[in-house]
């Protein structure tokens, strides 16, 4: 004959059955929350993948050299230090400014003033090797490097860059032959300090070669009028400073280098010439 369960009994029993309910309908909905939630590292991943810059290449210059001069040793091996530097600085100016311009972004604001400042630095390691031998020839072509995305790559653009030897245009024109001018476009004024009037009296021997960067440095200003016409509008508030005026500035250094190393040659080299460099923009 069997008894009924006690009442308490019952009870606990249904206490037990809704507690195994609400576990399992916990279960359930842990569960689900967790099969809806995409997975941390997959996204940061993701991330990483979409705003992937690429990375900067640039020729290597040192295994290009002939045999170095003991006495030029140390100059070389500071610019060849100098130029990895360089390329340090373009790779990290390429993931700070992610997404910023326009299609050729890239070219002009990173690639183009790395070529500039690559073809100074390897044109002071020329030099300093043929003050004890023969001067190197042919070193600028390693000078161009190349944004690798790994995909695209449709944010290089397809403009060149300005170098050194180009023509100046006809919208930054009205330099004057002494490495400064007042040009005004509408994008505003590049001034440079005059180098030509802070020289000393110079050796005839080195007259062409002076007047030769003193040029130069007249093209480098007219390079930089036609950029900022260019790139009005691009990138973020400081563009115009790392764009141009400090690519500008670095090019102006190298070549009154030059002109001081030219008068010094024959005669007593200038010093404080690196004072002229930096240029200023007013609008």
């Amino acid at each position: 004959m069997s008894r009924a369960l006690p009442k308490y009994n019952k009870r606990r029993v249904v206490f037990i059955g809704g507690a195994a309910a609400v576990v399992l309908s916990g279960a359930v909905i842990a569960g689900s929350a967790l099969a809806g939630t995409p997975d941390k590292s997959s996204t940061a991943q993701s991330a990483r993948t979409l705003s992937d810059p690429g990375t900067i290449s640039c020729p290597d210059v040192k295994s290009q050299l002939p045999a170095v001069p003991a006495s030029a040793q140390a100059e070389v091996d500071r610019n060849l230090t100098l130029l990895d530097t360089q390329i340090a600085e373009a790779n990290k100016r390429l993931v700070d400014t992610v997404g910023q311009g326009g299609a050729n972004f890239v070219q002009n604001a990173i690639l183009g003033p790395l070529k500039d400042k690559r073809v100074s630095t390897i044109d002071r390691i020329a030099i300093a090797i043929g003050r004890q031998g023969t001067k190197p020839t042919g070193l600028d072509s390693l000078a161009t490097c190349a944004l690798n995305t790994g995909g695209t790559g449709t944010n290089t653009g397809t403009d060149t860059g300005a170098t050194d030897t180009a023509t100046p245009s006809a919208t930054a024109s009205a330099t004057d032959a002494a490495g400064g001018t007042d040009t005004t476009t509408a994008a505003g004024t590049i001034s440079c300090p005059d180098v030509k009037s802070q020289l000393p009296a110079v050796p005839a021997s080195a007259q062409a070669e002076v007047d030769r960067n003193l040029t130069l440095l007249d093209t480098q200003i007219a390079e930089a009028n036609k950029r900022l016409v260019d790139t009005v509008g691009q990138g973020g508030p400081n563009f115009v400073q790392n764009a141009i005026l400090g690519p500008l500035k670095d090019k102006r250094v190298s070549t009154i280098d030059r002109i001081a190393i030219a008068i010094g040659r024959q005669g007593t080299k200038p010093s404080g010439l690196d004072s002229l460099a930096a240029c200023t923009l007013t609008k």
